[in-house]
């Protein structure tokens, strides 16, 4: 993007000027209105726009910590181009500790491009493609495991999308994970703008994890230094490793799960990852990989359904 003035909700952000700008997207019943923040951040050299998100789902608060720490420490204070932060895109969700927006259960990531006069989620994703998306040059959109899956800290990218896979990277987490676009979704939408997101997944929901936390910062910082939208970031501790394809582990039987495995670890075929219980002592069935690979997201809710699923394995694309 140029160095030219712009309006985020009707407000003009010039080069060199940092700004929140509280933007009113419906209001309550009560007529209170709901604002969203907005901290834009622009410097006076030109270069891209990098728009930084949280809290598409409220009750993702990994993401939503991950982007304030940015704010508030500074981080978001480019060199060249502009950051545009929004800690919580779905202040609704966030308000009732819930992953959707209020009416009727919508999930705002489901709802893109949306319109004018929709749903609740629809109207929350239409402001944003309208209003931010055409301004911004790349993004990344930070989430948490949603009913009580833990992530281990991840990038999910188009790896078939030459600058997809170039931010995902220079992200360099422990692992990136080939993700097609889902209908309706965030990123896609943008894809369809020309603008390459990368969704970062870590921890899970109504609860923080510091190591989800500091790896998104840490990612973030990196990206940025990629861009040359600041000096310095946390140096990369261990290869990334490439995931095109994975699996979930999924309960034999009804009953308590106990995991004999945490994410981020290795499993190999065969291992016994956890065992199913029967809640009165009747039985107990060991759960067995399928195949080998590495422990991407658990299932932390022990009272399970069979069927449920409980672990996803990753399998990583090694070079031959």
């Amino acid at each position: 993007m140029s160095v030219q003035d712009f309006k985020i909700a009707g407000v003009t952000i010039a080069a060199g000027e940092e700004k929140q700008i509280d933007a009113q997207i419906a209001k309550l019943p009560t007529r209170t209105p709901i604002d969203i923040p907005v901290i834009v951040s622009r410097s006076v050299n030109p270069g891209p726009t990098l728009l930084i998100t949280g809290g598409m789902h409220g009750d993702e608060i990994n993401g939503i910590e991950i982007v304030r720490r940015i704010v508030a420490k500074g981080y978001n204070k480019p060199l060249i181009g502009t950051t545009i932060c929004i800690p919580i895109l779905n202040i609704y969700g966030f308000i009732h500790f819930s992953r959707q927006v209020t009416d009727g259960g919508k999930d705002i990531n489901r709802s893109f491009p949306g319109t004018k006069n929709g749903s609740l989620a629809s109207q929350l994703a239409y402001r944003l493609s309208q209003d931010i998306l055409p301004l911004i040059d790349h993004g990344i959109d930070f989430h948490t495991g949603g009913a009580r899956i833990n992530n281990y800290p991840q990038i999910r990218a188009m790896l078939g999308d030459p600058m997809n896979l170039e931010l995902a990277q220079a992200f360099a987490p422990r692992f990136i994970i080939n993700s097609p676009f889902r209908e309706k979704s965030f990123r896609k939408e943008a894809a369809n703008q020309g603008k390459s997101i990368l969704v970062y997944e870590g921890g899970e929901s109504l609860r923080l994890r510091k190591n989800a936390i500091d790896e998104g910062v840490n990612g973030l910082l990196r990206v940025m230094k990629h861009l040359k939208m600041r000096n310095d970031a946390p140096e990369i501790n261990i290869p990334s490793l490439m995931i095109k394809k994975s699996t979930w582990l999924r309960a034999r039987a009804g009953g308590i799960y106990h995991s004999f495995f945490r994410p981020g670890e290795e499993v190999k075929k065969g291992n016994v990852v956890g065992l199913i219980t029967g809640p009165f002592g009747e039985f107990e069935h060991p759960m067995k990989s399928q195949t080998s690979g590495y422990v991407l997201s658990i299932n932390n809710n022990p009272v399970v359904n069979r069927g449920d699923a409980l672990m996803n394995i990753g399998i990583p694309d090694l070079p031959q």
